[in-house]
Formats: C-alpha cells, sequence, structure tokens
C-alpha cells in the first residue's frame, strides 16, 4: 500500500524487535536465498495477536485485534493497524500493542456485544472511527486513514490530532472540496510525494485524487455495467477496461502503492488482476493476472491461482500492495491466502498455500487467512495484515548463519544454527552424506545399530516412530505406530567410514518432515522445520 523504501530505522531496538537484515533493502529477490525452483527461503512468524477475535492491548503474543485490514510503518520503526473491526488504529512497538488512535476501550458496542464506530474528530484518544481499512503516512509523518465504514478520508497529525480531510460519512460519489465530496467504501490511500493523495474509492469502482488543498476529483470512469442481484433489483458493477485514465473502467479497487516514478499500482480486487497508471501519460494497463470476463449477472470476474508469466497468472481477490526497493511488487491474495510477488514479468508466491490456516512456517509451508495487505520494512522483513487470522503476521527472508563460510567445505544447518560434526560432512554421487549420530541428535533421534539376517541395522528412533538404513544398501524404511511401514527408495546407500556411520541427510530429513534445500555458493544444506507454533 506505501512504498517504504526511504524509511531508515536507526533505532537499535526497533531493529532487534522487527529482526533480520537491513542487507535486504537493496533487493528482496536479488538478496535472497533460494531453493532449485527459484522460491526464495523464508520463515513465517506471528508477529502480533492471539488468533482470537478481540481487542486487547498488551505484549505483542497476548494482544487480540479484530480483522486486522492495513499495516503501516512509520519513520521509527513501529508499525501501525487499522484494526477495522475494533474500529481504531493500533501500534506495535518495542514489543507491546497500544491504541494509538480511537477509543482505548470500546464505547459504543452493538447488541452482540462488538465494539461500533462513529465519526468524531479531535484528539487521537477520544476520535473515533468506523472499520478503518487502509493507511498511509506522507513525509511530514501525516498518517491518513481510508475510513471505509464512515465513507471518509481521516487525517491523523503529528500532534495526535484527528481530522476529516474528505467525505462526510454519507456513502456517495460527488467529487467537491473537504465535506462536499463524498466516497463508497474507500479502502486505501497512497500519498505522492507532493502530498497529493490517491484514492481506491471501492464501491464506486474508482480511483479519486485529493489535492493538498482538500478538493476532491475522480480520475477513472465511472461504471455504467447493470446486474440484477435478485429478481426485481439491480445494482451497478464493477468492469474492465484498459487505455486513457478518463476511460479506464475498474470492479473495487482496494491497494494502491506508488512507485519511484511516482506512478500507481492499483489492485484491482473484483477484476483479478494488477493494474497500473501512468500518471505522466494518462494510460491504464494490466501488469499481472488474466483479462477477465463477465457472464450476464456476474458481480466479479472469476478468480483463481497460478504463478508464472505475468499476464497468465492468476489471482483471488487481490487487496494490499507495495512496492519494493527493486521495482517489484508485493501483492496480498486474499482469496488464495498467500502473499505473491511481482518482479520482472513474472508472478511467484512468497509464502503461504491455497489451504486456510494459521500455521507459521517456511515458505508455502505457512498458512494465512485472507491476508489483506503487506509492507515491507526497513529491516527487510515483511508485515502481513493477516485478517481472518486477527493476527499481524512477519514474514523474514531466510539467512545463514554468519558463521558460515563461500567456501567449498560441506556444511550442515539446522535453522540459523550450525551443526557441529565430529567428521567431515561429504559429497558421495552428488549427496550430501553426514555422520548419522551427530544429525540425528540435533532433532531428538536415538541412534541405535543391529544386526538382521547378516545385515547392518541403523535405526533412528524417537518415540514409537523411527527410521532404518542398511549400511551397503539403498532405500529407507519408516515405521509410525500404528501404521504400515513405509519404504522409500534413495539413489545413496549408508556406509562406514573411519568409524562413522554415514547417511544421506536429505532423505533422512524429509522422512521426519524437514525441509531440506542446498546452498551452493555455500556447499551448505539448509534443513528446516516446515510448520511450527511459536
Amino acid at each position: 500500500m506505501k512504498p517504504l523504501k526511504h524509511i531508515f530505522v536507526s533505532s537499535l531496538l526497533i531493529a532487534t524487535f522487527l529482526g533480520g537484515s537491513s542487507a535486504f533493502a537493496a533487493g528482496l529477490d536479488a538478496d535472497a536465498l533460494k531453493n532449485s525452483n527459484g522460491q526464495i527461503l523464508s520463515d513465517v512468524s506471528t508477529l502480533a495477536g492471539i488468533g482470537e477475535f478481540d481487542d486487547i492491548d498488551g505484549g505483542v503474543l497476548q494482544a487480540g485485534f479484530r480483522a486486522p485490514g492495513s499495516v503501516l510503518q512509520l519513520a521509527d520503526g513501529s508499525i501501525l493497524v487499522a484494526d477495522s473491526r475494533n474500529h481504531v488504529i493500533r501500534k506495535i512497538a518495542a514489543g507491546q500493542v497500544t491504541t494509538f488512535a480511537g477509543p482505548a476501550i470500546a464505547v459504543l458496542k452493538n447488541a452482540q456485544g462488538f465494539p461500533t464506530g462513529g465519526l468524531v474528530n479531535g484528539k487521537a484518544s477520544e476520535a473515533f472511527f468506523n472499520e478503518p481499512t487502509g493507511l498511509a503516512v506522507d513525509r511530514n509523518g501525516n498518517v491518513y486513514v481510508a475510513d471505509a465504514g464512515n465513507n471518509a478520508i481521516r487525517k491523523i497529525d503529528g500532534n495526535g490530532m484527528v481530522t476529516t480531510l474528505a467525505g462526510n460519512g454519507v456513502p456517495g460519489n460527488k467529487d467537491g472540496k473537504g465535506a462536499d465530496a463524498s466516497f463508497n467504501h474507500p479502502s486505501d490511500i497512497a500519498v505522492a510525494n507532493d502530498g497529493t493523495l490517491y484514492v481506491a474509492d471501492s464501491l464506486n469502482h474508482t480511483i479519486r485524487k485529493i489535492a493538498t488543498d482538500g478538493t476532491v476529483t475522480t480520475l477513472t470512469a465511472p461504471v455504467k455495467r447493470v446486474i440484477q442481484i435478485r429478481p426485481g433489483e439491480a445494482s451497478f458493477a464493477g468492469e474492465f477496461k484498459d487505455g486513457r485514465l478518463a476511460e479506464a473502467l475498474f470492479n473495487e479497487p482496494s491497494g494502491l502503492a506508488i512507485d519511484a516514478k511516482g506512478n500507481l499500482y492499483v489492485s484491482d480486487t473484483g477484476n483479478h488482476v494488477i493494474r497500473y497508471i501512468d500518471l505522466g501519460t494518462g494510460l491504464v494497463s494490466t501488469v499481472a493476472g488474466s483479462t477477465p470476463s463477465y457472464e450476464k449477472n456476474d458481480l466479479y470476474a472469476a478468480g483463481d491461482f497460478a504463478d508464472g508469466d505475468a499476464l497468465k497468472a492468476k489471482f483471488d481477490f487481490p487487496k494490499g500492495i507495495t512496492v519494493t526497493s527493486e521495482g517489484g511488487l508485493l501483492v496480498a491474495d486474499s482469496l488464495n491466502h498467500s502473499v505473491r510477488y511481482l518482479l520482472n514479468g513474472q508472478v511467484s508466491t512468497l509464502a503461504g498455500t491455497l489451504q486456510t490456516g494459521e500455521a507459521d512456517g517456511v515458505d508455502q509451508a505457512a498458512q494465512f487467512y485472507n491476508p489483506t495487505d503487506v509492507l515491507i520494512t526497513a529491516q527487510g522483513n515483511i508485515v502481513v495484515a493477516d485478517m481472518s487470522n486477527n493476527k499481524v503476521r512477519k514474514i523474514a527472508p531466510y539467512q545463514l548463519p554468519s558463521s558460515i563460510a563461500a567456501d567449498s567445505q560441506v556444511k550442515v544447518v539446522s535453522g540459523n544454527k550450525q551443526i557441529e560434526f565430529d567428521a567431515q560432512p561429504e559429497i558421495e554421487n552428488g549427496r550430501t552424506m553426514v555422520p548419522v549420530r551427530a544429525i540425528s541428535e540435533t532433532f531428538g533421534y536415538k541412534v541405535s545399530y543391529a544386526e538382521r539376517d547378516g545385515k547392518k541395522i541403523v535405526e533412528l528412533s524417537k518415540g514409537a516412530d523411527s527410521v532404518e538404513l542398511v549400511i551397503g544398501e539403498t532405500g529407507i524404511v519408516r515405521k509410525q505406530a500404528g501404521k504400515p511401514d513405509v519404504s522409500v527408495k534413495t539413489d545413496v546407500a549408508p556406509y562406514v567410514k573411519q568409524d562413522r556411520t554415514y547417511v544421506p541427510v536429505r532423505f533422512f530429513a524429509e522422512q521426519i518432515g524437514l525441509d531440506v534445500q542446498w546452498d551452493a555458493p555455500h556447499h551448505t544444506a539448509i534443513l528446516r522445520v516446515k510448520s511450527y507454533v511459536k
């Protein structure tokens, strides 16, 4: 939603809190370690939130959110969260979640006991919002809020005062100045260097502009497509058209980001595509996603999932977006429950899977549930508003331990720690072979030896589960309590060398559920637990 390439954090406290390394500021893709398929290696964890639909300030892992819709990093490194169903703006800093704007304790509640919003200006602690959805910050530190339920754009200045910049609380579609203008569920906002604001006016299906004097104008064409919602009831619906800005058509645009050229990316949610507005030439083009098509009464085009060539890639209700320093675009692909990356005409999936869930873990083993916004921090980490999980998540690009040298010596790491062996790992027939005792004990397995039918057996056991290997023979047998034995073929056999038993690290690690990658420049096997809960 907001490009953060110019934000640099000097605070050691903030850097420690968010983790990561500023080395990644040079480029997410360029600096990343990748697997053989080009997948960026990353670790997904929970930055804040217990996952319950709640309203709790406090420690980051004891705090409660209700459908966080947007995230924003301030110049001091703290993270703001548009906590949409609590109708407040929250702040994450120094390991704590606090209320930044809006009442810290819900004053207005509905019949079910949940907070309800309002439209009140004044001191941040006394102001009211209604389903705040999008956030942006200008170079002077003023924070802007797309206050969707109030159909208004709000401003929080450096003194903590909240004002309504444009809109009047009533849904409509009117240009004008300040309260004379009207919006219909504005979902996001972006700020240009000159202070001009751009608004994704979602239910009007348009992109609006707010000049520095508060004057609102509409940049794109109004929709004219009419559909039947139910017998006897019709409504305008979004459309699709590239070309001249004044003639371009959108369907519920909900994410905005300004690039280094000052032009505008738009997450065209109902069309399931990413659009680009060249403000200099006044032209709109599609940069990612397949051209949408509609049947007579379709409210939205059909969403889907596919990585690859940008114009053949498929999204499913993409929402929040952010520009990276290398010119890429991160996308919160909400109904694909994943974070995607558009770079150099290609779309890839950075983290998440089509299956909903809240599991932390590595790469696409991690799970999200309706992610709606994404940003990249000054530390090179990615922060995600994981709306339906009521959490704020963090995606940290994986880095090797600093002790790992780029040489020809074979090394093995478990997560961010190098495994120490009493004999040197080596390559045999293209496979990384390691002394069995050190690798097994690292992951809590007991090593035992037996002889059966003249064969020497190595058994690695943990509780009721075990993995058996035969010296000099290929293949692994995995045994689990209550399940039939499973034989797995391998192309290299364990062997004994200098009184050490060597086993193929990949096959052992994969059989106990680890993710295994090989980093050729460092001659290092990387072992990571696929899914975990912190």
